[in-house]
């Protein structure tokens, strides 16, 4: 196998670099840059590349020629961005675009969908509320209409090219003057089969369940529909054929088990569904279609599949990805080609994650993305003939893997008993070092959001100032079964927290953190564990830092995007209860006495997720205290800082934070004390 590696393309640069920058000495500025690409595909017959790229802070589709890498970016218009892409024809993209809520949000798509030619030319809006609008769509469609509603990809049509299906799903709300996909408890979906220069379209399927997703077979027709109703209870339907009647096949309100279907066999008589497992923590099952039996093929011991690898025609499962700490894959199938291929290249990127993406329809190139830790992403072609490896694009090619922070999987009791999973961080060169300043940095979500073993550029920040970080997976996160997860529902503030306190005081034992210097720090709902942390602990955190957080529960039924469907009312209700007083009693705000650690609160004026308002009034209510306290506050920004020179000072004030309360400063200032 020839490989031509980043290192091996840069050689040629070396005499003229200067020597390599230690870790303390890297720019902020480098871990707040954005990916150069996030994501490649090539595309059906080989000859092109489509990339999402971020172009002067705005996400955009690059179309790239694969013999020479030259290529075009199709920029969305206006405030748009890149949103999502996908090969839908042998030399054509369906795209769809979004407005950027923050940081830590994805866009959130507008539901239009386009499609352009792979050199850039004939872009298309063919679905969308403005779809037909000349100087908005530039197109020559005559005879595709508007259509109030949020269209989703559900599968390209690999034997009709000038077709795909896509989902349709009614628009009814409007926030900030940008749309969103609100359902209506009487909105149902539809599948349409959607030309793709025209947009003219042909219905296929009306679920019988609202807000259903849809799964189609290898030709074309949709046979399932399924997720979460306003129970918030999982079902999955399905039909043998697009005129077939449907019939409710899982329930989960009937017998606790949700299960999601993945994709068709190869012969077509079976289903691969995620499902529990043995031990209920996540598995990979078959759904015989005739027998209507579900059979286990992989179950998980310590955490749920990640990822299910899937042979080139989408149709056979060769392997499952999953998390336990490290990224483990486990093959069910050695004797496909896919199982081989994957073997000879993790052989070759040792310590590395090696991921197989899409492939041309022939299966004789596919791109092949390689990470980790330390190592953003690089993308890479295979081609099958010649067994050659060719280095392609970086996430981050400013980023040097050898200057950043091993990060390694831990396990911990909680004082229940219950086992929890996290990772620690020691900054490089100090790897066995002892009693050093920790930051407990926390996850946001809560639900199924869980921290990975990936490359964090907040993380390698952290680290390279010298300051090792703590991330646990506390009870409710995802990634260990729906038990776990459900374990967290109505423990804000209390078992929830308790995991947190648990793995601090775990860490100080061990020896790895200093008592006297930790802090801890959290985005979103992280921003409010670590607020609670300072409320409940109060001697545990010299320092407290809440990153667009939540500090008052009860505004959670008022204020942000949560509450504005009845999908988000039930599920405000089921995982934090509807008790007022309970709700006040578990918010930072309630009992701002306890607090001794120093706050630092980071606000988005812009934020719909969580609104400004959390924020201003627990910086309120500090004032009024005369409690002294950093407030860092940007009117522009959303859910998470997204601009490069407002992350940069955000870093620049919590490293100085950090220095002042854990880090050297704050050990002179004890000397001179």
């Amino acid at each position: 196998m020839v490989v031509r590696t980043r290192a091996a393309l840069a050689v040629s640069l070396l005499a003229c670099v200067t020597p390599a920058l230690t870790a303390a000495e890297i720019p902020l500025a480098d871990f707040a840059r954005h990916d150069r690409y996030r994501d490649v595909k090539i595309s059906p017959d080989g000859e092109y590349l489509a990339a999402s790229a971020i172009v002067h802070d705005k996400a955009v589709l690059s179309l790239i020629h694969l013999s020479d890498m030259k290529g075009v970016n199709v920029v969305p218009r206006e405030k748009d961005e890149l949103a999502g892409f996908w090969w839908v024809a042998p030399r054509r993209v369906m795209y769809t675009v979004g407005h950027k809520l923050g940081g830590l949000e994805m866009p959130a798509p507008t539901g239009e969908l386009y499609t352009v030619a792979a050199d850039g030319s004939d872009e298309r809006l063919i679905f969308g509320y403005r779809a037909g609008i000349p100087e908005i769509s530039a197109t020559r469609i005559a005879r595709a209409t508007g259509e109030f509603a949020y269209g989703e990809l559900i599968s390209p049509l690999l034997d009709d090219s000038g077709y795909a299906l896509i989902a349709s799903y009614p628009l009814v709300a409007a926030t900030s003057g940008t749309w969103h996909a609100v359902p209506s408890p009487a909105a149902f979906p539809e599948a349409y089969r959607i030309q793709l220069r025209t947009g003219i379209k042909t219905r296929v399927a009306t679920s019988p369940l609202r807000n259903a997703r849809f799964l189609a077979d290898p030709h074309g027709a949709v046979r399932f529909a399924f997720g979460a109703d306003v129970d918030q209870m999982q079902k999955v339907y399905y039909r043998a054929r697009n005129d077939a009647e449907w019939e409710l096949v899982f329930d989960q309100a009937a017998n606790g088990r949700a299960v999601t279907p993945h994709a068709f066999s190869h012969d077509g008589k079976s289903v691969y569904f995620d499902c529990d497992g043995d031990k209920l923590v996540g598995g990979v099952c078959r759904w015989d279609i005739a027998t209507r039996k579900l059979q286990t093929l992989w179950s998980g011991s310590e955490s749920a599949p990640t990822e299910l690898m899937l042979t080139a025609d989408e149709n056979g499962l060769f392997a499952v990805g999953s998390m336990p700490g490290r990224p483990t894959i486990s093959v069910l199938d050695k004797t496909s080609s896919e199982a081989r291929l994957l073997t000879a290249l993790m052989q070759q990127f040792p310590d590395q994650h090696v991921h197989l993406g899409t492939q041309t329809r022939d299966g004789r190139k596919r791109v092949v993305t390689v990470d980790s830790d330390t190592n953003p992403g690089d993308f890479y072609l295979f081609e099958v003939d010649s067994r050659k490896l060719t280095f392609l694009l970086s996430r981050r090619p400013w980023v040097k893997p050898e200057q950043m922070s091993r990060m390694g999987p831990v396990t911990l009791p909680a004082r229940d008993g219950l086992a929890l999973h996290g990772y620690l961080t020691r900054p490089r060169g100090q790897e066995t070092a002892r009693h050093l300043p920790l930051v407990v940095y926390l996850h946001g979500g809560p639900y199924g959001v869980r921290d990975s073993w990936a490359f964090d550029s907040e993380v390698q920040m952290l680290a390279s100032r010298g300051y090792a970080v703590l991330q646990v997976n506390f009870r409710g996160s995802g990634g260990y079964g729906v038990p776990f997860m459900q374990a967290g529902f109505r423990q804000w503030g209390a078992a929830m927290q308790d995991d947190v306190s648990d793995a601090t005081r775990w860490a100080i034992a061990q020896g790895i953190a200093d008592a006297g210097r930790v802090c801890i720090f959290g985005a979103s709902y992280g921003g409010y564990s670590a607020l609670a942390g300072a409320v409940r602990d109060p001697d545990l955190y010299r320092c407290a830092i809440g990153y667009v957080g939540i500090y008052d529960l009860r505004l959670m039924y008022t204020r942000g995007d949560i509450p504005q469907s009845i999908f988000g009312e039930n599920y405000l209700k089921m995982v934090l209860g509807e008790d007022q007083d309970e709700l006040y009693d578990r918010s930072p705000i309630a009992h701002l006495e306890r607090i001794k650690a120093k706050v630092m609160l980071i606000v988005g004026g812009a934020d719909e997720r969580v609104p400004a308002v959390q924020g201003e009034r627990l910086h309120d209510a500090l004032a009024l205290r005369k409690v002294d306290h950093e407030w860092l506050y940007q009117r522009t920004e959303g859910h998470g800082f997204y601009a490069e020179p407002h992350l940069v000072e955000m870093y620049e004030q919590v490293i100085a934070l950090l220095d002042e309360q854990i880090g050297d400063k704050s050990d002179k200032e004890a000397t001179r004390q």
